[in-house]
């Protein structure tokens, strides 16, 4: 098919993107911008040359992906790489809709007049809006050995298979998501709150961060449940006051109604619609196939379908449970549902307070989207029923090799078990049935250890717990 648009027009876009060509930097409103704590661990595989590899930046919409591409470009002028060999293109602009990868790359060389892209860094921002992308990309990689690519996108469904079937040794992957809690105590500038101190772990001294004001902490961690996904939302008060617009419009709406639609060939968008609003309300909820098919009238197959691609498109994350000694469940009947970031219920009803009943859950589904940087580890929850014995524990990760339990915790937002720990009777059962000594509960801002028929509690508010994970993931990330 011809393009219809002009080349020189085409030509002028591509100047327009990359101003560094004539100026020798990126422009001022993403310079200004903070760089996300995740910039350090993704730069090093931007300039790593001896692997001949794109890199693909995935993870949800509004998490900062175009202004880390942007923070890279500027790294790298700084670090004296020529202005005239690093390339943006953001392959969602209609005026691209006709080209291949290789034609807007012709493109470039002759808005430039140079030969060849050796030693070039090239970025191409939203992918996922060009058909076959992977196939095209590949075809880069092989044909133009010395020129690294960086490519971005957000219709992660797409990005993910795809890059693990067709990019086998060509692409590196790399998840950027929701802003942490840990990094929105930075963003805020806020870290005069933070220190490192210890907790009791069981009968070791465990290095932690902990905080001098867990008043001014807690409030900040409600506020970064009603908005602290984003950056954008984070500093700004105006996106803050209509939340439900900005966030909806622009992420909700978009991923529900165009990305998705458009890479699964949905044809129900508005049941779609329905389904993840439903899904919203009750995150941290247990469901069954069952009582989500009676309850949103949407037949089981569409279900699991659904389920599969708002998780793929890093809206929701499902917990597949265990049993009391972690054994993994032969046929998967329930399971619980989170979405990535809390604050996307926020921008679907109304901010919460920290008294609210919801609370809870909104909790569980900050410290589980804390975890979403590790996607490695197999995190679940467990729950048995053996004769009158029932329980259940939050969290439990299960060592992927021998299958047992690692850990258990409670996610609570209450001191009341601080006071009375023998309450937490699953907990208890649960550590007992796998010989743990010790064990995690969080409290609202209780923090010390008690014990209770032979188990030591450390008990941790949820905020610090929640900075924390973050801050142990980063950490961990630079180090290996």
């Amino acid at each position: 098919m011809q393009n219809i648009i002009p080349t020189e027009k085409i030509i002028e876009r591509l100047r327009y993107e990359n101003p560094w060509w004539v100026t020798k930097e990126i422009p001022k409103t993403y310079s200004l911008m903070s760089k996300r704590l995740y910039f350090d661990l993704f730069y090093p595989f931007v300039i790593e040359r001896s692997i001949k590899r794109a890199l693909v930046l995935m993870g949800p919409r509004r998490v900062g992906k175009t202004v880390m591409l942007f923070h890279c470009i500027d790294n790298l002028l700084k670090e004296g790489v020529n202005p005239h060999k690093v390339f943006f293109i953001g392959i969602d602009n209609p005026i691209y809709v006709n080209l291949g990868l290789e034609d807007i790359l012709s493109l470039c060389k002759e808005s430039l007049a140079i030969k060849n892209l050796d030693g070039a860094f090239v970025f191409f921002d939203e992918i996922q809006y060009l058909k076959d992308w992977e196939r095209h990309l590949k075809v880069l990689v092989d044909s133009h050995p010395e020129t690294k690519f960086i490519v971005s996108g957000s219709a992660a469904a797409a990005l993910k298979w795809h890059s693990t079937e067709s990019g086998a040794g060509r692409f590196t992957d790399f998840l950027l998501p929701p802003l942490t809690f840990q990094e929105y105590i930075h963003l805020k500038k806020l870290d005069h709150l933070i220190y490192d101190g210890e907790i009791q772990y069981g009968n070791k001294n465990r290095q932690y961060c902990l905080t001098h004001d867990i008043k001014e902490l807690n409030k900040e961690f409600v506020n970064y449940l009603n908005f602290g996904g984003y950056p954008e939302v984070v500093l700004s008060d105006k996106i803050q006051s209509d939340m439900g617009r900005y966030v909806k419009n622009d992420i909700v709406d978009k991923v529900l109604l165009r990305d998705l639609p458009s890479l699964y060939g949905i044809k129900d968008v508005q049941e779609l619609n329905r389904f993840f609003t439903y899904i919203a309300y009750n995150t941290g909820n247990e469901f069954s196939y069952e009582t989500m098919s009676k309850e949103s009238g949407i037949q089981k197959d569409t279900l699991k379908k659904y389920l599969e691609y708002l998780e793929a498109a890093f809206l929701i994350k499902v917990l597949n449970k265990v049993g009391i000694n972690a054994k993994r469940l032969k046929r998967i009947t329930s399971f619980k549902v989170y979405l990535t970031n809390p604050s996307l219920r926020t921008a679907l009803f109304s901010p919460i307070t920290d008294t609210d009943q919801e609370m809870g859950n909104m909790v569980e589904t900050a410290v589980l989207s804390q975890w979403m940087h590790r996607e490695q580890l197999d995190l679940t929850y467990a729950r048995w029923k053996e004769g009158r014995k029932e329980g259940e524990v939050d969290l439990v990760l299960v060592d992927d090799k021998s299958y047992k339990p690692v850990w258990g915790v409670e996610i609570k937002w209450s001191n009341r078990y601080y006071d009375k720990p023998q309450e937490l009777k699953s907990l208890l059962s649960f550590c007992k049935e796998n010989k743990f000594e010790s064990a995690l509960t969080t409290s609202i801002d209780q923090l010390g250890l008690k014990e209770i028929e032979g188990i030591k509690l450390t008990f941790l508010p949820a905020s610090i717990y929640a900075y924390n994970i973050g801050e142990i993931t980063l950490r961990l990330k630079t180090t290996n």
